[in-house]
């Protein structure tokens, strides 16, 4: 028996056989299927974006920090993290006060409120300073680290004062004030021509009499070929030529065994290898002689009147003896006198 072929039967076939045979590119892509079954939040999220995009430009056009200025204050000085202390590090030159200044905060200030970007910056431009970190840390410290470029010592030259560095090269002040004048007193000083390029090498040797250099006020170069030293009280101290060094060494070990850096002398000769001229100040009015001989303040004479009269004495008599043991003058101040014998006339 014969099977007859229903046309429904064609039909089905050839139905079936398009759509297993439609290409890839007749079919909607996942994001299409994606954005018609979630078109209503597509749109929702696209008219966020718009919004903000308006306001951002609003914002940046208007300022964003005078618009919300207030509200950040307000909110700001609500919240309860203050800042508890600041800490410095690395500074030597630079004064203090200077750098709270600069920091821009102080303590009990909000801490959210502290813009340390602007404060590195404002650190960065202070004299002396190389580089400033600044650290805020939660618990309300404030670290400041500074890298400051010192300068070596400042140069007096033609009435001018320039800071230089150890090579003698001009050090940028960045524009320094009187404020900062503190700065140029720890600085040594040095004068005259050529003390730029020489400072360097007698600092180095000076730092090697701790006495000498703490009573130093200024070394001046004379010639471009010796130094003289100004002390504190007005005292001038000539050092030899190419010989600075044993000088220095001499003129410390006669301060710490005789305190000669602390006696009422004018100048101190070192120039001589083997002698030390000292021409000490006048004596005041009141301790001359009077027209009878005696001293205007009489008493007994001080160690420092035993010494100038000892040395009057040689340089009047070359040939006089010098005093017994049991002399009284040697006697009265033997430390003058052990000094007389280390310290030829």
């Amino acid at each position: 028996m014969s099977r007859r072929h229903h046309p429904h039967d064609s039909r089905d076939t050839e139905g079936g056989n398009r759509f297993r045979h439609t290409s890839r590119a007749d079919r909607p892509s996942r994001l299409g299927l994606f954005l018609r079954r979630h078109k209503h939040g597509v749109r929702m999220v696209v008219s966020c974006a718009v919004l903000a995009g308006v306001g951002w430009g609003f914002l940046s056009f208007h300022g964003t920090q005078k618009v919300l200025a207030p509200l950040t204050t307000r909110i700001v000085a609500s919240l309860p993290l203050k800042v508890t202390d600041i800490r410095i590090k690395g500074q030597n030159l630079t004064n203090p006060v200077t750098i709270h200044e600069a920091l821009g905060i102080a303590v009990g200030d909000p801490m959210l409120g502290f813009d340390v970007k602007a404060a590195r910056a404002r650190l960065d431009a202070l004299p002396f300073v190389e580089h400033a970190s600044v650290e805020r840390h939660l618990s309300g410290l404030i670290v400041v680290r500074l890298e400051e470029r010192p300068p070596f010592a400042v140069w007096q030259h033609k009435g001018q004062f320039i800071l230089i560095d150890r090579d003698g090269n001009p050090v940028p002040d960045k524009g320094m004030t009187g404020k900062d004048a503190l700065a140029f007193m720890k600085l040594p000083l040095v004068v005259g021509d050529g003390a730029d390029r020489a400072a360097a090498e007698f600092l180095d040797a000076l730092a090697k009499a701790p006495d000498v250099k703490e009573r130093m006020t200024a070394a001046t170069l004379v010639g471009e070929r010796r130094w003289s030293l100004m002390l504190r009280d007005g005292t001038t101290v000539y050092l030899p030529e190419a010989a600075e060094v044993q000088a220095l060494d001499r003129l410390e070990m006669l301060q710490k065994r005789f305190a000669l850096l602390d006696r009422p002398v004018e100048i101190i000769d070192l120039r001589l290898p083997d002698r030390l001229t000292i021409r000490e100040r006048p004596a005041p009015a009141s301790d001359l002689p009077s027209a009878d001989g005696q001293a205007g303040t009489g008493g007994s004479a001080t160690p420092d009147e035993a010494l100038r009269s000892g040395q009057a004495e040689n340089k009047g008599n070359a040939a006089a003896p010098r005093p017994k043991p049991s002399d009284p003058a040697r006697k009265k101040d033997d430390h003058v006198e052990r000094m007389d014998e280390e310290l030829p006339a």
